[in-house]
């Protein structure tokens, strides 16, 4: 029956304590914002769109977001203030020689390496993964680390 004197029960298993909070991994969220587009969460393919917030997209994801108008579509919270085309720029991104992603076939007996990247700074050589900053220039939408603008010190494109 319970109760009836033979138990006595203890304070923790009576007060429920508050719950710990969950821990967001950083890998998988780098990896997420580097990697995937921030609308469609689809991978990031050519041609590569940023806005002035420095979220990158698939250029085809936002033409389809802008042109479905929708009443029954909710909107995006990472896209909202994504009024037209000309509020994006598209970035011409240098390719990392090492990587090899889409290149081989993988059949699952491989190792990938989340932090290896598809572009680099064509300046200083840092991949585009997450650990460094990268700025864009909106005018020719040229991409470099800010390191390599801090090196540079110039407002110009170097190309």
């Amino acid at each position: 029956m319970g109760c009836d004197g033979g138990t006595i029960p203890k304070r923790h298993e009576l007060v429920k304590g508050p719950r710990k909070v969950e821990k967001v991994d950083k890998v998988a969220e780098l990896v997420a914002r580097w990697f995937y587009c921030a609308l469609s969460q689809e991978k990031l393919c050519r041609p590569i769109v940023a806005c002035e917030l420095g979220r990158l997209y698939n250029k085809d994801a936002v033409i389809e977001f802008l042109l479905d108008k929708s009443p029954d579509k909710t909107p995006m919270e990472s896209a909202s203030h994504i009024k037209s085309i000309k509020n994006v720029t598209e970035l011409n991104l240098a390719d990392n020689p090492a990587w090899s992603g889409d290149k081989e076939s993988i059949k699952g007996d491989k190792y990938d390496d989340l932090q290896s990247a598809r572009f680099i700074c064509p300046v200083v050589g840092l991949e585009m993964n997450g650990r460094h900053r990268f700025c864009f220039l909106r005018n020719c939408g040229c991409v470099f680390s800010e390191r390599a603008l801090k090196e540079i010190k110039s407002e110009v494109c170097h190309k």
